[in-house]
């Protein structure tokens, strides 16, 4: 027996062995992604333009192309032993389900409360507000799971923290509010009548079911209307990418004591934290030129940002008054259909993912239907004994297409695949899905054209 083949079903690391600081691939990427823009100048924002809505150390993270590691301060590294080093499982049984001679893995990062990988960038921005000297903070959330690390994590600081829910998902998973709610948060559904932003939307449309895109523009118009309060957010930006490189980086460290590397490297898609968090020591292989793995990012084919996207300027909310970003987008004013990857619903995809993408070093982004998504996570349920969160079942539909290929080709390839979370929150999605009522959401050209029709003009910028 090889001693890949010797790999136990999980590896912990020590907590000696916990990464000391986080990797931001910006710093060592070949073509920085373009700059961030004002929304009214079109020029590149300083720090002194972020600050009225971000605290100040998160301002500097967000704009750091030099630094490839920053040390994590000791009070994030002790709330982090409460749940990390998390798993790298081997996923011996989904082997043996589909036959493949394939070998795979995922990195487990259900083991806390919120029940997600985003607690990881929650407890550092709560931090950073802390220490800024804060009252609170405001955010958004999709399908609840970083509305509840943010909670938690404003619970642990004594902040204050004001969450605006996706309508459609607050209607899907009520109890994610009150899970919310039990950490002290104060949780409204976007868009609502507590903001100049949301009024609006409201009267243009009073039946919308929301967007993250609707909800980003309430928390921000919250945060600067607010005295002592500053906006944070659970994707997309380059400072929270950072944050999740914890996920890669133990994730390399547990394989490599075993010599196994990856050959494809597999994350859902949405806004880009945990895709980005599981690439990110792996991308640094790829772009320093050594062996690296296929990566592959997997989106939904009702919110395809990548796979039909444009890669543009772009506002990073509907309200359209957040800086511009460079990305792979749908288009502020896209309302994607009410699937049940609350998480995946964003109209764009982060900067740094966009441009790595758009470089080649991303290799392929692939969009899959809702019902696929479900058929897989039901058979992941069934033989590794864990119901995965919608979001994390787009990365199984791909992980078990690749180990099906594995098995005609006779190929042992290596992969690994990030379970972000669970899905017990998701019940009523699995019902639709046992009872035969789920729906397939694909957007129309036309649809599209629609989103498209608004980006901005900024050629002066580009």
């Amino acid at each position: 027996m090889s001693k890949k083949d010797n790999i136990p079903y999980k590896i912990y690391l020590s907590e000696q062995e916990s990464p000391k600081a986080w990797y931001n691939v910006r710093a060592e990427m070949k073509t920085a992604h373009r700059p961030i823009l004002h929304p009214g100048t079109h020029k590149p924002v300083t720090e002194e333009d972020l600050r009225p809505v971000f605290c100040d150390e998160l301002v500097k993270q967000e704009l750091n192309d030099k630094d490839s590691f920053i040390e994590i301060p000791a009070s994030i590294r002790d709330f982090y032993k409460m749940y990390r080093p998390s798993p790298l499982v081997r996923a011996r049984f989904l082997e043996q389900a589909l036959q493949t001679p394939a070998r795979i893995y995922y990195k487990y990062e259900g083991g806390n409360t919120s029940g997600s990988h985003k607690l990881n960038s929650a407890i550092a921005q709560a931090y950073y507000a802390k220490a800024q000297g804060l009252k609170g903070v405001t955010t958004e959330t999709g399908a609840g799971q970083w509305g509840t690390a943010l909670s938690m994590a404003c619970g642990y600081f004594d902040l204050d923290c004001r969450v605006y829910m996706v309508k459609v998902s607050a209607e899907q998973k009520p109890y994610r509010k009150i899970v919310m709610e039990t950490y002290g948060a104060n949780v409204t559904p976007s868009p609502s009548d507590t903001t100049n932003i949301g009024r609006k939307m409201l009267a243009d449309d009073p039946n919308t079911t929301g967007s993250l895109g609707c909800a980003i523009s309430e928390a921000v118009e919250a945060a600067v209307s607010a005295e002592g309060y500053k906006y944070v957010l659970g994707s997309v930006l380059n400072q929270v990418l950072i944050h999740q490189s914890v996920i890669g980086l133990e994730a390399k460290a547990a394989l490599e004591r075993y010599d196994a590397y990856p050959d494809i490297l597999i994350g859902c898609a949405g806004g880009g934290s945990n895709l980005g968090g599981l690439m990110a020591p792996f991308m640094a292989d790829r772009l320093a030129g050594k062996k690296s793995p296929r990566f592959i990012a997997v989106e939904p084919a009702s919110c395809p940002s990548m796979t039909r996207g444009r890669f543009a300027y772009d506002f990073c909310d509907t309200g359209m008054v957040t800086p511009l970003a460079k990305m792979y987008t749908l288009g502020a004013s896209f309302i994607p259909a009410s699937n049940h990857a609350g998480g995946l619903r964003y109209h764009g995809m982060s900067p740094i993912l966009s441009q790595l993408y758009h470089d080649g070093y991303l290799d392929e982004a692939r969009a899959v239907g809702q019902r696929s998504v479900f058929e897989a996570a039901g058979l992941f349920a069934k033989v590794e004994g864990l119901l995965p969160a919608p979001e994390s079942a787009h990365a199984i539909r791909v992980t078990i297409d690749e180990a099906l290929k594995c098995r005609e080709s006779g190929e042992e390839k290596t992969i690994l695949f990030g379970l972000t979370g669970t899905g017990y929150f998701d019940l009523a999605a699995y019902a639709q899905y046992n009872d035969g009522t789920m729906e397939d959401y694909i957007p129309t050209d036309a649809d599209l054209a629609r989103g498209f029709a608004g980006l901005p003009d900024v050629s002066d910028a580009e």
